[in-house]
């Protein structure tokens, strides 16, 4: 998805789209996330791993096959559409897998912060393939390479061994996704999720209007944005080694007071080096938050409905991927990015309390 992501955009504007069209283009590989989620969720409950997977791979691998054999701007549209749907439903499943494959608590913060590396690596692998074989091949050499990535996928994952079912427990009823949304501790989980993840695509949405504003060259910008993605991607290499010293809770909470301070600064940084480190040190707190609100969704919600709450949670998160970068523009345009940048530093600011308070009563 992520080599997709770069390919699918850059075709369409060789082919004289305009950006809002790209635009359009970019939102449907969290589009289809957003109404697949939950039914993928519930589908990996009754079904375990790897059927869930095989239709997956199945249909990312057919979607991008769709655009290595068309290559036009419905088609791509059409293949976003699939593979966003087909990623989104792999990570859910695997999400689900590897938290049951869990003994303990200690366990799931190792284990997810390992997971969280492969999204993060797979931001710099995907795109890096897709651009070599379009400088070497053009789209269709891309797109037919990319469409192997899903079947590689298979390979490792088809001998997979399954995990027992889990039963809903006793006098237990299945309910709709909504009434998870009775507990507490879910909706607290909702929210500070939510507002980091907005925060993520603030940092996306800023970091090229500052730096346009600021008269940065392209590779300056480029730069900026590869320093977070390494920084995220390192905290998460750090973070298993530190699992047994460090509480779930504790490390949200501090990624979003930092966060909100690196807001409050990041819009007076104009040098390219200023806004790089700025850019770093934000990468490596919200690149700490994954693992531990994978390894606190599981701890609170029932065995049962692990992947239900999983496709809840990705369908909040990918529906304000959808919304919120359209809202950011606005806003921006109206009142000035650096205003975009101190409300959501005030918004994750005030959500600190509600991811202190997921500190469980029996807290170690």
């Amino acid at each position: 998805m992520a080599g997709m992501r770069m390919a699918a955009p850059l075709l369409a504007l060789s082919e004289g789209y305009s950006p809002l069209a790209v635009g359009v283009l970019l939102s449907l590989f969290a589009l289809t996330q957003v109404f697949l989620a939950l039914p993928a969720g519930r589908y990996a409950d009754r079904h375990g791993f790897k059927r869930p997977v095989g239709l997956a791979v199945l249909m990312a691998s057919s979607g991008t096959a769709l655009a290595c054999a068309f290559p036009l701007f419905p088609v791509l549209c059409l293949s976003a559409l699939m593979t966003g749907g087909a990623t989104g439903a792999a990570a859910i499943t695997l999400q689900r897998h590897v938290g049951r494959s869990a003994q303990n608590t200690l366990a799931l913060k190792s284990m997810f912060s390992w997971l969280s590396i492969g999204p993060a690596l797979s931001n710099f692998v995907g795109p890096l393939t897709a651009g070599l074989l379009i400088d070497l091949g053009g789209f269709r050499l891309a797109f037919f390479v990319l469409a192997c990535f899903p079947l590689m996928t298979w390979l490792w994952v088809h001998r997979t061994r399954e995990l027992p079912a889990v039963s809903p427990q006793p006098g237990a009823t299945q309910g709709r996704a909504w009434d998870l949304l009775c507990n507490p501790m879910m909706r607290r989980l909702l929210l500070v999720n939510w507002l980091l993840s907005s925060c993520w695509d603030v940092h996306t949405f800023v970091v090229p209007v500052l730096g346009h504003e600021r008269g940065l060259s392209a590779s300056s910008i480029g730069a900026i944005l590869g320093g977070f993605a390494l920084a995220a991607t390192s905290i998460r290499v750090v973070l298993p080694l530190l699992a047994a010293k460090v509480h779930e809770w504790v490390v949200v909470t501090m990624a979003m007071l930092s966060t909100a301070l690196l807001f409050a600064i990041y819009p007076f940084m104009h040098s390219t080096w200023a806004m790089a480190i700025c850019s770093v040190l934000l990468g490596i707190a919200l690149g700490s938050v994954q693992p531990m609100i994978m390894s606190t969704l599981h701890q609170i919600t029932p065995p049962a409905r692990h992947g239900e709450a999983l496709g809840f949670r990705m369908m909040a998160i990918n529906g304000s991927s959808v919304l919120m970068p359209m809202l950011f523009g606005t806003a921006g345009a109206v009142a000035g990015v650096s205003l975009v940048v101190w409300t959501a530093g005030l918004a994750v600011a005030a959500g600190a309390s509600s991811a202190w308070r997921l500190r469980p009563p029996f807290s170690r």
